[in-house]
């Protein structure tokens, strides 16, 4: 089965009569996914797409039950966005708004781990459950329903693996975009324990890149916890130190969180790491 959706998720888009919020909501609606409204203050009451508008998350919980939202605001908004839904009840929280201040996502990231919640991103292209629902900007066709879990940081080496997976047979149980801000929801470590509980998920496949630890704190969980069979790839390697490589958290300073570094671990935890991406399936079969 998949991790975090099924088919009973309801879902509500924050945002959804924004520019983004709109495009992304009638795209996941296209995939079956089960849209059950959506929220913009001010706009109450009017409809979108055939779904009902809340002005606040909290109506729009005791009208749909719903238990998912997605969140597609301006970054200003998008921190108040998260306490909202936290305060509202909501299960699980994914959040697509680049740029939103370190300061103020440390506090969000604070009031969602106080609570039952559980939050996918900033920053992040959401989720896919292959023929149950698409949660996010990933491109629902690429994927099928299969057996390997997909994490990674980034949204188009998420795209790259999955298709590369699909053209070689291999379907997934879930893919799951984290996000490349240095404060995020949910881990890496976070995802792959629910990988490894997913009896449905029989491999596992983790896209990483320059930057930070989490790769490194992937690597020491793999080794100590997993027993399913686990690829990498991790991006950035050719990057100089000191250079960003698009995520607000991928950036090498002081020799720390090297392409190296990460590639040495997480083989050293008995993980088969690939030199492009399009290696991925090779390595897992």
């Amino acid at each position: 089965m998949a991790i975090l959706l099924n088919e009973k998720s309801k879902i509500i888009v924050q945002g959804i009569t924004g520019r983004e919020g709109s495009f992304h909501t009638r795209k996941m609606i296209e995939y079956g996914t089960n849209v059950v409204g959506g929220v913009t203050p001010g706009k109450g009451g009017e409809w979108f797409d055939g779904k009902p508008i809340f002005d606040t998350v909290e109506k729009a919980v005791e009208a749909t039950g719903a238990n998912v939202s997605l969140i597609a605001v301006p970054a200003p908004f998008a921190p108040d966005a998260i306490f909202e839904a936290v305060n509202a009840g909501i299960d699980l929280i994914v959040c697509l708004t680049e740029f939103i201040p370190v300061q103020e996502m440390m506090r969000a990231y604070r009031h969602v781990k106080n609570s039952s919640s559980r939050l996918i991103g900033p920053n992040c292209p959401g989720l896919l459950a292959p023929g149950i629902a698409n949660v996010g900007i990933m491109p629902g066709y690429i994927a099928k329903p299969g057996n390997v879990g997909v994490v990674s940081k980034s949204g188009t080496l998420t795209y790259e693996v999955v298709f590369a997976l699909t053209e070689a047979g291999m379907g997934q149980t879930t893919c799951v975009g984290i996000g490349g801000d240095p404060i995020i929801g949910s881990s890496f470590v976070d995802i792959l324990q629910l990988f490894e509980d997913d009896p449905q998920t029989e491999k596992v496949a983790i896209l990483g890149e320059i930057g930070g630890r989490a790769e490194i704190d992937a690597a020491e969980f793999i080794k100590a916890n997993m027993t399913k069979p686990v690829a990498a790839f991790i991006a950035g390697a050719s990057a100089p130190e000191g250079t960003r490589m698009g995520h607000a958290g991928a950036i090498v300073e002081g020799g720390q969180g090297t392409a190296a570094e990460k590639i040495a671990a997480l083989r050293e935890a008995g993980v088969r790491v690939a030199d492009n991406p399009e290696q991925i399936p090779q390595l897992l079969k």
